[in-house]
Parts: C-alpha cells; structure tokens; sequence
C-alpha cells in the first residue's frame, strides 16, 4: 500500500479547507518561483524521467508530450488546455480534485504552462460539474488576488492568465481535438490529425492539451523530484493514481494508490470488499465504461496499471473501476453502455455514427433473448469494422465493451440465443 507521505492529494477527501491559506499549509505554491527558475528544458526533462503518464485515460508520456510544443515562438502564442470534461461512466477523479485540491490544479496550470512556453491556459469543464466550476472559478481568483497568476505569476517573471470555461455536456468534448473545437465555440467534433495539436491546436495555435489529474500532480514532482515519483507504481507505469471504486462494493470510494496494485486489494482493503463478499463477484470494469469488462478469474490476480490492463486486452482508461456481483445481467448491463455510446457519438464518421447504432440494436435483441448465434457472430463482426476505423477513439470506446463482454462472457452470451427459433411465418389465404 501507499505511504501517506507518498500521496500527493492530502486533502482528496475534503477533511481540511480547500482555499488558498490551507493549501499552502499543505505544500502548495511553496517555492513555485524557484521551480520556474530552473528553465522550461529542465523542467520538460524532469517531466520525462518521471515517466508521468497521461492520466486521462490514454497514457501517453506526458514529458514527450510537451516536448512537442515548439522551443521558439513563430509570431503565434501557445496555449495549455487542461481536460476536465470527465465525462467518463464511472469516474470522478478529477471532480474531488476541483472540490478539494484545486490550488494544486491553478499551480500545475501555471508551471506546465511555463514549461511549454504558454502565457495562457485554459480549463474545460464539463457543464454538470456547476458547483464544481464555481469553486475552481474561486481558487482562481484567490490567486490572482494573490499575485500567483497575471502578471509575473507568483514572482516568477512570467505572465500566466488562465480562463475557466464551461462546456455543454457532451462525452466526445473529452476528445482533445473535439474539446477544442467547443472551445472555439464550434460544435464538438474531433479534427483529423495531423495536424497534432501541437503543431495547431487552438485557434490555428501550439496547444498542449492534458488531464487535470496529470496536470495537479505536476507541482509535487517538481518538488520531490522525478526520482521519487518514477520509484513509484512499476517499470513504465510510474507514480501514483486516484481509482474510482464504484458498484457492488461495501464503501465505494476514490483512493490514491500506486499504479500497479492488485485490483482485488483495492477492492477489499479501500472499499470494503465485494457486496456479499468475494465470491459473490462476477465481473469488473477496471477503467471506465468504456474499457473491456474482466471476469471474476481475470480479477484474481489482475494488476492495475497501462501494461498489465493492455495486456489481458483491457485498459487503465481514467481508473473507474465499476464492480458487479452476480446479482447483475452482464448483458444487459453492456447492452445499456451501448446504448450511452450510441447517444453520444458525434455522428461525424460512418462507421460510428451506423456502427454504434447497429451494435445497440444487435444487443437489444440478444437481452431480450431474440438474436440467433449468427446475429452475435454479425454483432462481433459490426465490432471489428467500428474499432480503428474512426477520427478519434471513440469507435473504439464504443466497440471495445462488447468486444470485452466476448471475450469474458461468450457462454453466458450464447447462452441467451440458443433456444432461440424465429416465429414461423403463416401463409395467408388468397382472398
């Protein structure tokens, strides 16, 4: 388990206050100057041999990412978005990080903007999160009040403005290029790539576009060092993680463990064991709605981190872990996160805008026991034309469940169509 003087969220769970005065008690804005005075290389570099990975769900280095941001300004300015649309089923990681460590999220703003050459940032959140945005909007202006952000930002001789906006609720606008287009004040659809957003990302500009929980742990390793961070978690999946532990367990919570824990002693130590105990367990969505669903079996001894998750054909995603005891219909439930993806896609791509339509219906009628074993093998098939046939990802987020529910439960589907005989059609009588 965790050292408490290892986690970087001391106060994820609001015990303590979360205005500027408690933060800095905390550790937060301590010495932000000094930081900023060791150069933007170095601190792209420290940033790299930490071996931070994204944590909004796809992982990527996020010292390589910013290293893609160009050294020299061509005339144009540079901008640092920070995603929290966390529209993600199941997670709400970066929710508790708004409500209780804000000033941690303001202060990371500020450093990995100066380390990418940005003068200003810009955090996107999703509309629902209304109490959460007015508590952000208030840690913002505590620090310009304070002199932490505008002009020569916490006296580092740095101008940082950062605006906080709102979004409109809808799950693509987590997609960094859709999530920019909103931001233009366009609808929500992703670009094609390239050009990457760090070649012309906002308003045709250089833009680094990161999580809010990758973003707030940026100020804690520049303090504590890349070293202590990356002998964290395991080889290639470095550091620390807030999991969202939902479902079927005793006292569904958000912890702060390293990455690399054992999924069942997350279950069993942080949120008090599987509703009915162990045993009573069927299945786990280890890293949102959107990531391949594992059986009890799989559970046993399945690790959480990028690799090990990749490995079993699953994900890390954004760290949800949504638990079900066999009192659930698997199906049923993979059945309903198709129908949310169907809803939500953007409709931009073919494959998508039919695909998750198709796959909705296919298993609306597997529920209802009313598919044949061909139908599930078309469905099957549907999957593998949607996923890598897209703009974004989101084909993929769409297939991926089901293609999971294949994999871990394929008896069980079957299972619904064997007896399964299509009515016979009666000839009518000529008149």
């Amino acid at each position: 388990m965790l050292n408490d003087s290892d986690r970087i969220y001391t106060n994820l769970y609001g015990q303590q206050d979360w205005r500027l005065a408690a933060a800095r008690v905390r550790g937060d804005w301590d010495g932000t100057a000094n930081i900023m005075a060791r150069g933007r290389e170095a601190l792209v570099e420290e940033m790299k041999t930490s071996g931070m990975r994204g944590r909004g769900g796809a992982g990527f280095p996020t010292g390589m990412k910013w290293s893609f941001m160009p050294k020299q300004s061509d005339g144009r300015p540079s901008y640092l978005v920070v995603n929290a649309d966390e529209s993600e089923p199941g997670t709400c990681k970066d929710r508790d990080i708004i409500r209780h460590e804000p000033h941690k999220l303001v202060e990371g703003c500020l450093i990995a903007g100066f380390a990418m050459g940005a003068n200003t940032g810009f955090i996107y959140i999703r509309g629902e999160y209304y109490n959460e945005a007015q508590r952000l909007q208030e840690a913002i202006d505590e620090a310009y009040a304070a002199g932490l952000l505008g002009k020569n930002a916490a006296d580092s001789g740095w101008d940082f403005e950062l605006v906080l906006h709102r979004g409109a609720g809808a799950y693509i606008c987590g997609e960094e290029s859709a999530l920019l287009e909103s931001l233009e004040g366009k609808k929500g659809m992703p670009r094609m790539k390239p050009p990457f957003p760090a070649a012309m990302g906002l308003y045709g500009c250089p833009t680094t576009v990161n999580n809010v929980e990758t973003i707030a742990g940026v100020p804690t390793i520049m303090r504590r060092g890349a070293a202590w961070f990356s002998a964290l978690g395991r080889p290639k999946n470095s550091g620390t993680k807030i999991f969202c532990i939902s479902g079927h367990v005793n006292k569904p919570c958000n912890v702060e463990e390293e990455l690399g824990v054992p999924l069942k002693e997350l279950i069993e130590k942080h949120a008090g064991g599987v509703r009915g105990g162990w045993d009573n367990l069927q299945a786990v969505i280890p890293g949102g709605a959107s990531m391949p669903i594992l059986n009890k079996e799989m559970c046993e001894t399945q690790l959480m981190d990028f690799d090990s998750l990749a490995a079993v054909k699953s994900g890390l995603g954004s760290g949800a872990i949504i638990v079900m005891d066999k009192s659930t219909d698997v199906v049923k439930a993979i059945w309903r996160l198709s129908k949310f993806f169907k809803h939500e896609s953007c409709g931009q791509c073919t494959p998508c805008r039919e695909g998750t339509g198709w796959m909705m219906r296919m298993m609306d009628r597997i529920v209802q026991n009313q598919a044949t074993r061909a139908e599930i093998a078309l469905m099957e098939q549907v999957t593998a034309q949607v996923a890598g046939h897209t703009i974004c990802a989101f084909g993929d987020a769409a297939a991926w469940p089901i293609q999971g529910m294949m994999r871990a439960f394929r008896p069980m589907v079957e299972q619904r169509a064997i007896d399964y005989q299509p009515p016979a059609v009666v000839p009518q009588a000529a008149e």
